[in-house]
């Protein structure tokens, strides 16, 4: 009897133990909450998901941006100004407009939040050190409004030629050739628009602002030689 007493004693001091230990008094300090996750990044950067069908033809830089600020409202971005990443040559009185220098200074992010460049000079790797160092602009990264990858090197059609009428510093060329398809208002079979490839593949030049000029302007021509009629999107605020 006397053994039992002993057990059923230890029993109820284990018990009383366990509940004391378990209770939160009030002046305990709270247990941390979970960390939440760092909001996302809006839009402010896209590879355009569509051309405007006409070649190299956009309606000049006005039309160009348009499509731009179309597209990106479209696809539910709000408050923002985009201007299309184009250089455009001195002509008929209307002075060179560089593309590096309408586009805003950044930081820059794809439809996925993920950061494509900080500031001008990265992306465009104006020192010794940002060129080593590079830009994050890439066949992953260059995405569309709507988040969407498009057709590179490799895959059918490719569509990685992408217009800037730039040089790889993202200014306008200063010779008497004609490098945008007059100024972005040409479809004609002849002529040309520098472009860049946006998966940074083929050609021998990986550049993706600078790697070769098309041949001819026409929509039809741009798709002969892997593009159709793209360009790159950027929010200037």
């Amino acid at each position: 009897m006397k053994k039992n007493s002993v057990i059923l004693l230890a029993l109820l001091l284990n018990t009383s133990l366990s509940l004391a230990a378990n209770s939160t008094h009030p002046s305990d300090p709270a247990p941390p909450a979970a960390k939440a996750d760092a909001p996302k990044e809006p839009l402010s950067f896209f590879l355009t998901s569509k051309g405007l069908g006409k070649g190299a033809d956009l309606g000049g830089l006005a039309g160009a941006d348009a499509h731009c600020q179309q597209l990106a409202e479209a696809a539910g971005s709000v408050n923002k100004t985009w201007h299309a990443y184009l250089s455009t040559q001195a002509l008929d009185g209307q002075p060179a407009v560089n593309a590096r220098d309408r586009i805003g200074t950044g930081p820059w992010y794809n439809a996925k939040g993920v950061l494509v460049a900080r500031d001008v000079a990265h992306l465009h790797g104006d020192t010794i050190d940002l060129a080593r160092l590079g830009n994050n602009l890439s066949r992953t990264t260059a995405l569309t409004e709507n988040n969407e990858a498009v057709n590179g090197a490799g895959s059918k059609p490719n569509q990685h030629d992408i217009l800037t009428g730039s040089l790889p510093d993202g200014r306008t060329f200063v010779d008497a050739a004609d490098h945008t398809c007059s100024n972005y208002t040409s479809s004609a079979a002849e002529g040309s628009v520098q472009v860049g490839h946006f998966d940074r593949t083929g050609g021998g030049n990986i550049s993706w602002n600078s790697a070769h000029a098309s041949k001819g302007c026409g929509q039809e021509n741009l798709e002969k030689t892997g593009g159709a009629g793209l360009f790159y999107c950027f929010a200037i605020n």
